[in-house]
């Protein structure tokens, strides 16, 4: 009694199961990138020729009428280092972008200057390409 399959198995390969995965891959990077946003503070940051690219772990700005923002949080000074603090550890190697209004007084930089020294921080200050 011979016994025949009735199934064949087809030795040919669907590519429809890759283009879908690779349409839902580029659907989902899509959205993501649009979700990240930059600082929404409106500062007139000074000009630079030179940039750096090390990636800061928080964000601190100061606006024209010296109101201070940790990201897009505002904060009073008084605040500002146990936010910090709070937010970044004592880790050595932490790094702060300082985003600051081109009219901001000098010594309101150094305050903040003086807090990212104390704790160990490093300070990159952020400003727009000339």
């Amino acid at each position: 009694m011979a016994l025949k399959r009735t199934s064949k198995i087809s030795s040919s390969f669907s590519m429809s199961s890759m283009t879908d995965i690779v349409f839902l891959l580029l659907i989902f990077f899509m959205l993501t990138s649009t979700l990240v946003h930059p600082n929404a503070l409106k500062l007139l940051l000074p000009q630079s020729a030179n940039q750096t690219s090390a990636k800061p772990q928080t964000s601190v700005s100061i606006t024209k009428d010296l109101r201070y923002y940790v990201e897009s949080r505002r904060v009073k000074y008084e605040e500002l280092e146990p936010t910090l603090q709070a937010k970044l550890g004592q880790n050595d190697d932490m790094y702060i972008a300082l985003h600051v209004d081109e009219n901001v007084p000098m010594k309101e930089v150094v305050k903040v200057m003086n807090i990212a020294k104390k704790n160990k921080y490093k300070l990159i200050l952020a400003t727009r390409a000339k």
